[in-house]
């Protein structure tokens, strides 16, 4: 069957069942037509597994970078120089490893590595089949697919399955859940990737009869949009009765339902899928490519967007690591301590003199981190990120904090934050001149999270000091939420590099003024491991990313 033959999977493993009755209550379908989905109970147990087959179970594993939000996600923070590594699991020293580093007294580090360009070594190394496991640009591609057919198959079932009480209550909340998550998916998929597949049928069966008609990234970023609008669509005409609740709690495990993570009503649920839909165009466009209409629409998204109140969609730790492992799961806990990741030099510059928040979750190391100085450039760091859940290192409660390792401590946000939100609209306003307006925005978020700085509205900042403050604040407040890499390539970073730059030799002689040529692909090529099993039909997109 020449259905993207990597990606349809078992969904979810037996072993995995037995573990977490208490959690993630799912059932193991593995065909649209199993007994299970012809149940009420069997599609919301089956949705409820959503957070497994998108995030947890793919073909392929390794357990240094770990899952989607430890491994996949970690890609992204690489590339964003805020965190760094010489660890060479899954490549991923390579991911984020610059082309040069070049430091104050003139001395040159570059890539220790052979080809010295990241997407080289990614083309002739890495994304090729053969490594199987070892393929880095394999694992966004896989889980996303993996998340897109399992809401093809719920929605395959719905419409066949009897429901108790408020059918329709019941039947729309489980539609939303599946086009929210296809829009996810799709986003992801056309925010990273070159070009895509578009499937709207259950198991592969694509929606067009092929398998193997590819896509540009912006026309996958348009049937992401078309799969949130069809969501909204839904959500347009329920209200947040006991039938919904009942259905939506189904869906979210308890664990997940704390903190910022309760029971979004269908209006914060538009809410994020507006949030999203303005993230859609932002990342996915040069910002002096930007036009006028597009800057207009981001406003008019996120005046409907994330509100400061509103529930959104998160993930929590619990003990038997049912979704996410309290000490491996996240990026986030893979670099509190000295972990598989280290706090890059680059993201303590951009914290202002003063910011609590910088206080509240790092400290300078014992001894410099140099490690493994032939894999790597730019990971050389003095700094390191504070485990709020050890045992006197709580933190003040009134700042965010960034890593807490304990079960259920570290709130993730999978997807669109009311600060992600405001930040856009801050660009947003900034960008069309609307200077005071975007930095009261920005002092909003600050305070919100507790940084106690000085409000930057009202003191005539110059546009180019307005975009500074953005810049820095997106790198912050936004930290390990998968945006660095996405604001990296937009904003030229990763093409024109970042001068001005706080980097360390391999002795640890720290310059303040160095210059990092990072030369990252901007957009990934479709992994090799699909298109072995699944090559493109003719009159595809290319699959290839011209850059060379």
């Amino acid at each position: 069957m020449n259905k993207i033959k990597i990606l349809v999977c078992t969904l979810l493993l037996s072993g995995f069942l037995a573990s977490c009755k208490e959690g993630l209550d799912v059932k193991n379908p593995n065909q649209p037509s199993s007994p299970a989905l012809k149940t009420e109970s069997g599609l919301v147990s089956f949705g409820q597994g959503f957070y497994i087959t998108g995030f947890k179970d793919v073909k392929y594993y390794d357990g240094v970078p770990g899952y989607f939000w430890s491994g996949a996600i970690g890609n992204h923070e690489l590339m964003g120089d805020v965190i760094g590594t010489d660890i060479a699991n899954v490549f991923i020293n390579q991911v984020g490893c610059p082309d040069k580093v070049t430091l104050d007294d003139g001395t040159v580090l570059n890539n220790p590595n052979s080809p010295s360009k990241q997407y080289d070594f990614l083309r002739i190394t890495a994304n090729v089949n053969s490594t199987g496991y070892q393929n880095s640009t394999y694992y966004e591609w896989a889980y996303m697919y993996n998340l897109n057919n399992a809401a093809n198959t719920l929605l395959a079932n719905i419409d066949a399955t009897t429901f108790t009480g408020d059918a329709a209550a019941k039947k729309g909340v489980l539609q939303a859940w599946a086009y929210w998550w296809k829009g996810y998916a799709y986003s992801r998929i056309g925010s990273m990737y070159y070009a895509g597949v578009i499937n709207n049928k259950a198991n592969g069966e694509f929606l067009n009869g092929t398998s193997n008609q590819y896509v540009s990234k912006e026309d996958i970023i348009k049937e992401a949009n078309r799969n949130f609008d069809e969501a909204a669509k839904v959500l347009g005409t329920l209200t947040a009765n006991a039938d919904y609740i009942a259905t939506f709690q189904g869906l979210v495990p308890a664990f997940n339902r704390v903190g910022k993570g309760g029971v979004l009503t269908p209006i914060m649920w538009i809410h994020s899928i507006n949030t999203m839909k303005a993230r859609n165009i932002l990342v996915n466009t040069k910002v002096e490519a930007m036009t006028a209409a597009q800057w207009n629409e981001i406003l008019t998204l996120t005046q409907n967007g994330v509100a400061a109140s509103d529930f959104v969609f998160t993930g929590r730790t619990n003990t038997t690591g049912d979704f996410l492992a309290p000490t491996t799961g996240t990026v986030s806990a893979k670099t509190a301590g000295t972990s598989t990741y280290k706090i890059t030099e680059r993201l303590i510059q951009d914290f202002k003199t003063g910011d609590l928040r910088f206080t509240n979750n790092f400290k300078r190391r014992a001894s410099t981190y140099i490690g493994e100085v032939a894999r790597g450039n730019s990971f050389f760091t003095r700094w390191e990120l504070v485990n709020r859940g050890a045992a006197g290192s709580e933190g003040s409660a009134s700042v965010i904090s960034y890593a807490n390792q304990n079960a259920g401590g570290y709130e993730l946000f999978m997807a669109s934050t009311y600060e992600e939100n405001q930040l856009m609209r801050a660009e947003a306003l900034i960008y069309t001149g609307k200077i005071e307006d975007g930095l009261a925005l920005i002092d909003e978020v600050r305070k919100a999270q507790g940084a106690g700085l000085t409000a930057v509205a009202g003191t005539g900042l110059t546009l180019a000091q307005a975009k500074e403050e953005l810049r820095r604040e997106r790198r912050i407040g936004l930290l390990f939420r998968a945006l660095s890499f996405y604001d990296a390539r937009r904003w030229g970073v990763i093409e024109n590099g970042r001068t001005g730059a706080v980097a360390l030799s391999r002795t640890g002689v720290v310059s303040t003024n160095a210059t990092i040529t990072y030369n990252f692909l901007d957009y990934w090529d479709v992994p090799d491991n699909e298109l072995v099993y699944n090559p493109p039909a003719s009159g595809s997109a290319p699959v290839k990313n011209p850059k060379k």
